[in-house]
């Protein structure tokens, strides 16, 4: 297959590359820009491990920039992280990742490319590569792992965020004298002070009373487990530099850790400097990211409806975020609409442009105009949709706790606080009783497009 010899050196390509969605670059823009300008191909790579079924919107914005370089002419590579997943990026829950088997890994890939597909081409003289890292990882010995880990110390391991803020810090109650863990994880002292200082609260979780972050009140944070394996994870991914020769990783700025350890390990083992460029994360005001708890992560293979309604539940503070991020509307065009919001224009107006800019991404303007239609239809005209996701449950419960089953609440108080404010139907009337017996047949709605029937 015969591959270009030399990339496009079109500066402006390169500053969008380098600048848009764009968090950090290590070592610095200015050396990976000055790479770029020259006319030599670069190896570049995006690693995606197979934790669930579908592709989703974080995921494309680190794709497209990989479809950027590919645009230029450099060799880029789709990393499928089938050994990794198994292993389990640690997050920062008090519970380790949940480790999966081959067979769950390899079922979840098996759609990627076509997903990724979207944005990537896989044809052609400058096609995609997508490589396995379980080709490496899977046939090395325990001798050659052990030798991977030496050069990394424990307290470089330890550093990493995810580790930190499994600190949890315990509050006494100002009300019940109970003590309960803060839904706050502070990471630092410096951090907890900080938060003291700001005058944050918590609300009990026993008598659901709001009580103040006092100093004298908390006790003394504990460090929730670290496993073994959680601690290899980093270097395992680091290692996928070495084994691929890469020049450029591209990830998430919540992956900066890993991808910094895959720089240690090209400098110790290939003496070779490799570049690391993070992208920005889609997150609300409060750093909160998109995601399957809140019922808004949008999945590359959800229907274009489906797609429009979530990002309709996006908050204010994600509009903007979400005009960089997920669409191609141009810098100018989005400092215009941030600056109509500043003004106080209704945020509807401009969250129904990005929704529909969204989809036309995804889909095409067809069905970006086609979903549309559709959300206006369903949800200025008060109709239900008609199809409204099965929820199984295998006896009749609360409404509290199918709203929490259905996972459109994540606690039964939170349940509660909507159910009493009238936020809840069932089968289109207004329930203000959280301990009513729902059953199969029942038709769940909360909000304006939250809507789940018990099968």
């Amino acid at each position: 297959m015969s591959m270009k010899s030399k990339a496009s050196t079109d500066q402006t390509a390169i500053t969008h590359f380098l600048t848009r969605a764009v968090e950090n670059v290590y070592p610095t823009r200015e050396k990976l820009g000055e790479r770029l300008a020259s006319d030599t191909r670069i190896t570049a790579y995006l690693g995606l491990d197979p934790t669930g079924p579908s592709l989703h919107l974080g995921h494309a914005i680190a794709i497209r920039k990989l479809a950027e370089l590919q645009k230029l002419g450099h060799r880029v590579i789709l990393l499928i992280g089938d050994f990794t997943a198994m292993i389990g990026d640690p997050t920062d829950k008090a519970a380790t990742r949940k480790q999966l088997t081959r067979e769950e890994v390899l079922v979840h890939a098996k759609h990627y490319k076509k997903q990724a597909s979207k944005f990537l081409d896989f044809d052609g003289s400058n096609a995609v590569e997508i490589k396995y890292n379980s080709e490496w990882l899977a046939k090395m010995s325990f001798a050659e792992t052990i030798q991977l880990a030496s050069n990394f110390t424990v307290q470089q391991l330890m550093n990493r965020d995810m580790f930190r803020k499994r600190e949890h810090w315990q509050i006494k109650c100002r009300h019940c004298g109970n003590f309960f863990f803060s839904p706050i994880q502070f990471g630092t002292i410096e951090a907890f002070e900080s938060a003291v200082l700001k005058g944050n609260k918590a609300v009990c979780p026993i008598c659901h009373e709001e009580t103040p972050l006092e100093k004298e009140d908390f006790i003394a944070p504990t460090l929730s487990p670290i496993y073994e394996h959680e601690f290899l994870y980093p270097i395992m991914q680091g290692y996928d530099s070495v084994a691929m020769d890469v020049d450029l990783e591209i990830g998430g700025n919540d992956q900066t850790f890993n991808m910094l350890a895959g720089r240690t390990l090209m400098k110790k083992m290939r003496q070779k400097e490799k570049y690391v460029l993070t992208t920005k994360l889609l997150v609300d005001s409060a750093g909160k990211k998109m995601g399957k708890t809140e019922g808004n992560m949008v999945a590359l293979d959800d229907t274009p409806e489906d797609m429009y309604g979530k990002v309709m539940s996006w908050t204010d503070g994600m509009i903007i975020p979400g005009f960089e991020l997920c669409t191609d509307v141009v810098d100018e065009e989005i400092h215009k609409i941030s600056d109509t919001l500043k003004a106080g224009e209704n945020p509807m107006n401009s969250k129904q442009r990005l929704a529909q800019e969204v989809v036309r991404l995804l889909c095409g303007d067809t069905q970006a105009k086609k979903a549309a239609e559709h959300f206006l239809s369903i949800h200025c005209s008060g109709e239900m949709p008609v199809d409204i996701p099965d929820l199984k449950i295998y006896e009749p419960m609360t409404l509290s706790d199918a709203l929490v089953a259905s996972k459109f609440v994540s606690s039964r108080s939170e349940a509660r606080r909507q159910i009493e404010q009238g936020g809840v139907k069932v089968d289109g009337n207004v329930v203000r009783d959280g301990d009513l017996t729902v059953t199969v047949g029942s038709v769940i709605q909360k909000g304006k497009r939250h809507f789940v029937r018990l099968v």
